[in-house]
Formats: structure tokens, C-alpha cells, sequence
């Protein structure tokens, strides 16, 4: 009787909760929403997984190892657990998520506008409309590529792309490529790039610097053991900042090496400053390569001080290789401070300058001046309204996918509790 009413309220589009987005975090809280019995939909634009899918280069692999990919009720349990998933693989992980949990999932369905309606909200898309309770967020913060405003300066003969639009080096021509921005996306495309024989540039502000491994352990062991993930938002005393820290310098490879400055500018990579204007056809960089440089080796430093701290005090330290400490990053004395990008045939740049979330959809209130959310740890500032999988939510492993668990869990529990109560209000005024 109450599955038939709800396929019938289902039918009628009206269930109490939509999750917006079936990537590994909409496909958790539909799991916990059906396990506390529920009524739920989850949308999405395109497919399952989509995103990993479509919006990604060809080889990329998960910046963590595979025995850390898990998810509520399911995780890795292949042959190689300190390997890598290959983008095919993280699709099929999820794809077989949402088979396990059974996820409602409504594919090829574009939200195009969530309002507030009735005590709850009006979801509306290009397949129908919803009417919900409460709607959860979960369609990412890497939905649009942050690109700055300089590059309208650019000359139209330079091609540009973001890491949506780049798949691999045979899409570029045979001149040289300006690679903006040193997190972990833009150190992998430039090493791409320089290994298909294309001179490359790399632009380089404010960057996390880590070690693969560390003391003969991956780093996320590191930091997972040292319950550095775990830091939850409201622990941190500058949580703006916290939530803007550039991603690491990391990538997932068969050798399990490091990746950083130092590796590419011994593979020839040109190291520039960060650019900041395009004048007359030239590129302008920051003088301030040698700050930012010394910036991160003084951090990943105080990294790796904390880190042989707990493995000593918690009895590690003896079980693994002594402590050890990388090379300064090596930066010329006088860095290029610009780039005439046509008598240097410069053919391409590229902007790994990062992602920021897209909710023109979201005819709400609960947006700041930048655009971005306004939330407590993924409850948004509306009665209802809740978001997964933004960067440090409630932790500094929420961006990642064996993040979703413990905020899933938190947030569930808090939903449960809205609908609990406005099923109480509501019967009140019945008998009212």
C-alpha cells in the first residue's frame, strides 16, 4: 500500500526529497533516504556518473589510491588496491553504486529552476516538474571552469581551452602551449603536454606542494591515519580560506611518482609567474614566483612535521622508512616576466585556473555576492535546501568520494529530522 502511494505521488510529481546530480554523492543520499524510508528522485542532466564521463581528459586517474574509493555500503575490492582508477573505471564504480542502491534516478533531466512553494520547494526541468519537501544539492562545485577576466585580452589567433574542453595532445598543433594555473590539473596537462614533444610554460601562483609517497606510505595513508581528513569545518579558524586552498599537487600514475615543480623543469617545462595581464599581444607574469614557491615548501614542510609527530606518537614511526624531507623548488634567479605569444608560437593556453558551482537554476535567497552558497557545513540558509560534495563542507575529505559517507550521514540525519518535524506541523494544523 505505501510503495503503491508512492508511486502514485511519484507519478503526480510529488515526493518529499529531490537530489539534484547522481554523481557518488546524489547516489549516497539516496541511499541513506531509502534506507530511512524516504520518498525521493534523483535528477540528472545526463547520465549516471556523468561528469567523470564527459568532463574529463582521457588519462586521468583518481588523485587517491583505490583502496580509498568506498562509498556507504560498498567499496574498491579489486587486484591492485594502491593503484589508481582510470576515468573508465571510477564510471563503472559509480554505475555499479547506483545499480547496488537502487537509486531512483531520472537520466537526460535538466533542473531549470528551483523555487520556493507551499512551506517547501517547485523543481522544475525539461522532463516534467517536481514538488518536494526538501531538495538536496549534489551536482558538484566543478560545474563551470573558473577562467579570470584578463583572458578577453588574449589575441584571437591563441586557442584556448579549459580542462573540460582538453582530451589529449593530438587536439592541439604542433607550437608551443601556456598551461595557467599549478594544482594538481594543471602540472598533469603540462606534463602531458611537454611529453608529446610541445614546448610548455607553466603559469604558477599559490600551490599545494606533496610528496606520492611518504616515509614508503601514499600520502592520503598520511593523512587518513593521521585524522587530517577528518578536520571537520568547524575546527579551522579561517574556514573561507580552508575552503579556497588550491587542490595538490598530486597525480595517480603506475609508478606512483611526484609530480611537481621541480620534476617538470628537470623534463625542460618553462616555470613562469603567475599571469596577470596580456598587453599588446604579449603575456605578463608575477614577479612572485620565488614567494609563492617558498610558500609551499614551507607548508608541505609543516605537512610532513605533523605527519612524523603522530607516527611517532602513535607507535608508526617505527614500522616505516625514517622521515625524509623533498628538495626546495628550484626557481631561476631572473623567471620570465613575459611572453610575446607570437614571435614565441605560442599556439594554445590553457586555464587550470579551477572550477566554481553553476546554480542559475537556483531562484533562492542563499547565494552570496560572489555566487557562492551560503551554508553551515551543507545546510544551506533556507529551510530544506541542503548541498554534498563541496570543498571541505564538513571536512577536508568532503570534495572527495569516500567523503560522502560521513557528511551523508550527517545531513540525512538532519533531513530526517526537518520532514519529521514539518510532518508534525502539519498534522498539527490539521486537527487545528
Amino acid at each position: 500500500m505505501i510503495r503503491a502511494t508512492r508511486l502514485s505521488r511519484a507519478r503526480a510529481g510529488i515526493v518529499d526529497v529531490v537530489v539534484i546530480g547522481a554523481g557518488h554523492a546524489g547516489l549516497a543520499m539516496s541511499r541513506y533516504l531509502s534506507g530511512a524510508s524516504i520518498d525521493h528522485v534523483v535528477l540528472e542532466r545526463g547520465d549516471v556518473a556523468n561528469s567523470w564521463l564527459h568532463d574529463r581528459w582521457d588519462s586521468l586517474r583518481l588523485l587517491t589510491p583505490n583502496w580509498q574509493s568506498r562509498l556507504p555500503g560498498y567499496r574498491y575490492r579489486g587486484p591492485d588496491p594502491d593503484g589508481y582508477m582510470t576515468m573508465p573505471e571510477i564510471v563503472e564504480f559509480v554505475r555499479m553504486y547506483a545499480r547496488l542502491v537502487d537509486a531512483p534516478v531520472r537520466t537526460g533531466t535538466t533542473v531549470t529552476s528551483v523555487t520556493a512553494s507551499d512551506g517547501g520547494y517547485h523543481v522544475v526541468t525539461d522532463r516534467g516538474q517536481w514538488r518536494c519537501r526538501a531538495v538536496v544539492i549534489a551536482s558538484g562545485a566543478h560545474n563551470i571552469p573558473a577562467v579570470p577576466p584578463i583572458g578577453a585580452a588574449l589575441p584571437e589567433s591563441l586557442r584556448t581551452l579549459t580542462p573540460k574542453d582538453y582530451r589529449n595532445p593530438d587536439q592541439l598543433d604542433h607550437r608551443g602551449v601556456i598551461v595557467v594555473g599549478a594544482s594538481a590539473t594543471g602540472l598533469q596537462l603540462a606534463d602531458e603536454i611537454h611529453r608529446s614533444g610541445r614546448p610548455v610554460t607553466l603559469a604558477v601562483g599559490e600551490h599545494i606542494r606533496m610528496p606520492r609517497i611518504y616515509r614508503g606510505l601514499d600520502i592520503q595513508w598520511w593523512l587518513d591515519a593521521a585524522g587530517i581528513l577528518d578536520e571537520r569545518y568547524d575546527q579551522v579558524d579561517d574556514l573561507t580560506r580552508a575552503r579556497r586552498v588550491p587542490s595538490p599537487q598530486l597525480v595517480g600514475t603506475l609508478q606512483r611518482a611526484t609530480l611537481d615543480l621541480n620534476a617538470l623543469t628537470g623534463r625542460g617545462v618553462r616555470i613562469v609567474g603567475r599571469l596577470v595581464g596580456v598587453n599588446d599581444g604579449k603575456a605578463q607574469f608575477s614577479g612572485s614566483l620565488a614567494n609563492h614557491c617558498a610558500m609551499a615548501d614551507l607548508k608541505l614542510g609543516r605537512l610532513l612535521d605533523r605527519i612524523d609527530t603522530w607516527a611517532e606518537q602513535s607507535g608508526k614511526g617505527s614500522e616505516v622508512a625514517a622521515p625524509e624531507r623533498l628538495a626546495p623548488t628550484r626557481v631561476e634567479e631572473t623567471p620570465c616576466l613575459s611572453l610575446d605569444l607570437s614571435s614565441d608560437r605560442i599556439g594554445t593556453l590553457i586555464w587550470a585556473t579551477g572550477f566554481r558551482p553553476d546554480y542559475r537554476w537556483l531562484h533562492l535567497p542563499v547565494l552570496d555576492r560572489k555566487g557562492r552558497l551560503r551554508h553551515d557545513g551543507g545546510i544551506v540558509d533556507a529551510p530544506g535546501l541542503y548541498a554534498l560534495g563541496l570543498n571541505f563542507m564538513r571536512r577536508r575529505k568532503s570534495s572527495f568520494i569516500h567523503g560522502a559517507e560521513d557528511d551523508v550521514r550527517d545531513l540525512g540525519a538532519h533531513l530526517a529530522t526537518f520532514l519529521r518535524d514539518c510532518g508534525i506541523q502539519i498534522a498539527r494544523r490539521a486537527v487545528g
